[in-house]
């Protein structure tokens, strides 16, 4: 009926207006008695040839809902859930043998794009045919896909949380130093073809315009330097407890009781934290893959930025150096009580080399007046 209506008042003020254009151009056409009752009923409304997404008529039975076209942009929220792609980081060992991993694993791994060593790929589709005649996009969000670096570090994506076990075992025949208790961090992945923008931040996740494998790469990189950093993290605040408790136990005494050897091993703990964290982790190296696309970039800037990467290891950095002062102060103590120890040994050589003198003095005199 809606429709209708329209076409009708179209036809209708196309008569009107010709009708006014053969009237005398003196003569106003205000003045004309039909075009006065039929503009004010047309000046509240203007229609258009061209279909509108938003019914004019929302009484009318066949205009439709409002709603189809409110959720064609944005989806419901079914749709949302739907396409949100959970993601699992989790930090299990200390190292993992990569080449081992791949000789194992060697029809799952996903072809490198860059020159890194450090980390592999891992896809496992859910199809059992080995054909599968479909595009990228379609076998990333249909697959799953996991993410091991050699620090330790797994990233795991689109994986139930009934079936993380078994594919942490694969990970694990290969993992040495492990861990006894695993640290663990969620995340998720939204792909949505229509957004504008290549990438769109959001609460616990991210949202692409186009997941494919070295998104996989960008966003496990970051989550699995996160969760790593997580660990070396809680090792230095064991350090730095370690050594509050001794700074309150010198409050208390005003002496510590510690080994040199003891010391030495909390120095070498500091330093391979630290060592671990720069160089194995390679918290400060650019990404490769996304030094050549701006998109990947853009989405490695945002996840270091959302987990707050360079403002942990500048946390991180400050307790190394707390650790650093105290280790520095309680050497010099040592150092010291170990001076002062030979000077007690060198002084108890000299009195007894001077107790030899007056003893050979003596005898010499006593010999003489015989």
């Amino acid at each position: 009926m809606g429709r209708w209506r329209a076409v009708a008042a179209l036809i209708l003020r196309n008569q009107i207006l010709n009708s006014s254009k053969r009237l005398d151009p003196s003569t106003r056409v205000s003045n004309h008695p039909g075009f006065g009752v039929a503009s004010r009923l047309l000046k509240f409304r203007y229609f258009s040839a061209f279909p509108s997404p938003i019914s004019i008529y929302n009484n009318d039975s066949d205009s439709g809902s409002s709603d189809v076209y409110q959720n064609y942009e944005f989806g419901t929220k079914e749709e949302e859930e739907r396409g949100k792609i959970p993601v699992k980081a989790y930090f299990l060992s200390t190292s993992i043998d990569l080449k081992g991993m791949q000789a194992d694993n060697l029809c799952n791994v996903v072809p490198p794009t860059s020159r890194s060593t450090n980390s592999i790929a891992l896809k496992f589709s859910d199809f059992h045919s080995g054909i599968h005649n479909m595009d990228e996009s379609e076998s990333v969000s249909n697959c799953r896909f996991i993410v091991v670096f050699q620090y330790g570090s797994a990233v795991l994506f689109n994986i139930d949380d009934n079936d993380i076990e078994s594919y942490l075992d694969i990970v694990r025949r290969h993992a040495s130093g492990l861990l006894t208790e695993m640290r663990k961090d969620d995340y998720a992945v939204k792909e949505k073809p229509l957004l504008t923008t290549e990438m769109q931040g959001g609460p616990d996740y991210i949202v692409l315009k186009t997941l494919d494998t070295d998104s996989i790469r960008i966003i496990g990189s970051v989550l699995g330097q996160s969760i790593a950093l997580d660990y070396f993290v809680s090792q230095v605040d064991k350090l730095v407890e370690e050594f509050a408790c001794i700074n309150r136990a010198m409050e208390k005494t005003g002496t510590f009781t510690m080994h040199r050897k003891k010391l030495f091993q909390l120095v070498g703990k500091a330093n391979s934290n630290l060592a671990n964290v720069i160089l194995k982790v390679g918290l400060f190296e650019r990404s490769e893959i996304a030094w050549r696309q701006a998109k990947y970039a853009q989405i490695h800037e945002y996840l270091r930025e959302e987990y707050e990467v360079t403002q942990r290891f500048g946390n991180l950095d400050y307790k190394l150096k707390f650790v650093e002062h105290n280790i520095h102060f309680l050497q010099e103590v040592m150092q010291n009580r170990r001076s002062d120890l030979l000077e007690w040994c060198i002084i108890f050589l000299l009195t007894l080399e001077n107790a030899l003198s007056i003893y050979e003095i003596v005898r010499e005199s006593t010999g003489v007046s015989l």
